[in-house]
This record gives structure tokens, sequence and C-alpha cells, in this order.
């Protein structure tokens, strides 16, 4: 049983469009952090602070299901207990902890490989860290990405990947925020499930490629986004021409209503968005699906989560 959402409040968001991404994980660490107080300093010449700054999906390592278990860390987060940062083996953990504690803002740190201790599988997960630096959710990405579109692209993340097995948000003094990883929107019962437990708002970093990106980055987000009446984003790493993925880019942040209110390009970037509690109520009173729903018709599928 979900407990009650934070009363919804105005908030800015910030995504760290994140670009030179290699091999050598130390470097990458190092330049995630730069970024991230780069960006809790607010956009330039002047504006708000971000009171919550989101990175992309695989972010301190080269993107591809080869390089996953090379890069893996154990993480061992469980949900509902405290988390001892300073005892973690993961690397990537520690930095994400000090630069959220650091900067003072709500962290979601984008994805990394994770290699559970217990079963020895490999996942894709993404950590979310308070203003002090507190690990607080996790989130596992459930849906694999396993396709082949002949001529185009052919991708088997379940040959090195497990997927999750649990849908998740956390709470801030401002919202309650659903999260996911890049395939999983592609999915909207995650979505779905989620609103119903009270989220206003969604964030989901990923990775599209450049076959996948143009078709569909764009149109999920505003599906999600119109669909479950809330704020949706995803955050992308910067495209890298150089690099064996090629990242279509565009992270953005659409209101409840599918208006893009940021969008970055395709470089490294920091986008910048006003999380405005009106739009979501006014979307929700003016077009109320939320109580409109036919379950004596079809299902909920969020019955045994909320």
């Amino acid at each position: 049983m979900a407990s009650t959402a934070p009363t919804f409040k105005p908030f800015t968001l910030a995504l760290i469009q994140l670009g030179q991404i290699g091999s050598d994980k130390t470097a990458n660490l190092k330049h995630a952090r730069e970024m991230i107080l780069k960006a809790a300093k607010g956009p330039e010449p002047s504006g708000p602070k971000p009171d919550l700054i989101a990175l992309p999906e695989c972010f301190n390592s080269p993107y591809g299901h080869v390089h996953f278990p090379t890069y893996a860390e154990n993480i061992g987060y469980t949900a509902g207990q405290k988390y001892d940062v300073e005892k973690s083996e993961s690397e990537s953990v520690k930095m994400l902890s000090s630069a959220a504690k650091e900067a003072g803002v709500w962290l979601l740190g984008g994805s990394i490989p994770e290699k559970d201790s217990g079963d020895g599988n490999v996942y894709n997960t993404a950590t979310v860290y308070s203003p002090t630096g507190e690990l607080v959710a996790s989130h596992r990405k459930v849906h694999l990405f396993d396709i082949d579109i002949p001529g185009k692209i052919k991708f088997k993340e379940s040959e090195t990947l497990t997927g999750g097995e649990s849908i998740n948000y956390f709470d801030t003094e401002f919202a309650r925020i659903g999260f996911g990883i890049c395939y999983d929107v592609r999915f909207p019962e995650l979505a779905m499930i989620n609103a119903r437990r009270g989220c206003q708002v969604m964030i989901y970093p990923g990775a599209f490629n450049m076959t996948t990106g143009p078709l569909h980055w764009e149109l999920l987000q505003r599906a999600r986004a119109v669909d479950q009446q809330v704020y949706f984003s995803m955050c992308s790493p910067a495209r890298d021409l150089t690099a064996g993925y090629h990242a279509w880019g565009h992270s953005m942040v659409v209101d409840p209503m599918g208006k893009i209110l940021a969008e970055a390009d395709t470089e490294e970037d920091i986008i910048y968005a006003k999380i405005d509690p009106t739009v979501f109520n006014e979307a929700r009173s003016g077009i109320p699906v939320t109580t409109q729903r036919r379950f004596d018709v079809y299902p909920d599928v969020s019955k045994d989560f909320v």
C-alpha cells in the first residue's frame, strides 16, 4: 500500500546530457561530478537553482551490453533499509552521494551496471540521493532491450543483463517521483502504476539510438505524460559518433498536457525546467480521466500496488 504522496510544490529540474563518456571509469566519474556541481549552480546568467538533478543511463561506462559486466559494481542496497555509503563497495555510489551532499540537491544518478553479490546477476540500476547524500531509492531496469530491426540495429541486453522485478518511486519535499530506465518507457503499465500510487512526476534515464530516437523518443514521452497526466522526462547521454553506440540525445521535459518545456540538442548540455503543479492540477480537472476510468469494464493493473 503506497503512503500518501507529498503535496506537489513547484520545483526546478535539471537534466545533464552527459558527454565525454569513455573507457576510463575514474575519468567518467570525475567528469560527471563536475557536471553535477555545475548544474547545481543554476542556468546562466541567472535563474533558479535546481532542486533535483538527473544524469543519463549508463553514465560511468561505455554503453553496450558487452561492457556491462566489466564495469558492474556491487551496490548492495535494500529498499526500506538504511544504507551506509561509507562502507559501500561502489565507487559510483560514493561519488554520487558526495556530489548530492556538496550540491545540496536531490540527485537521480542516471544508471550504472550493478553486479549483485548474492545472485551474481548484472543489472542496469538507477540510484537516488537526498540533499544530505543518503541513498534513498533504486530501480533495476525491468524490461531488457532485445531488438532486431533488419538492416538497422540489433541489440540484445539479455545476453549479459537480468531484468529487475520492482516498480519504484521516491518522495521529496516537493513531489513523488516515479522512475524507470530507457526501454521501460515503452511499457505504459509502469507509468500507470506509479501514477496511481501518487507520482506527479516521472524521470527515466535513457539512451535511445539513432534508429529508435527519431521514431519514438519524443512521442513516447509525450504519450506517457498525456495518458498519465504527469510531468515526464528522459535524460540521455550526449551523442558521440566516435563511440560504439550513438545515442540520440535530445533530453527533454514534458508537461501533463504534452507540451515540451525543455529539450537539449545532441551535444553535452544542461537543461532546466520549472515544474508547476498548476498545470498538473488543471490537466486532471479539465480532462478528468483519473476519475472516469471503467474498472467495471477492464481491470486496474495497479490494484496490487496501491
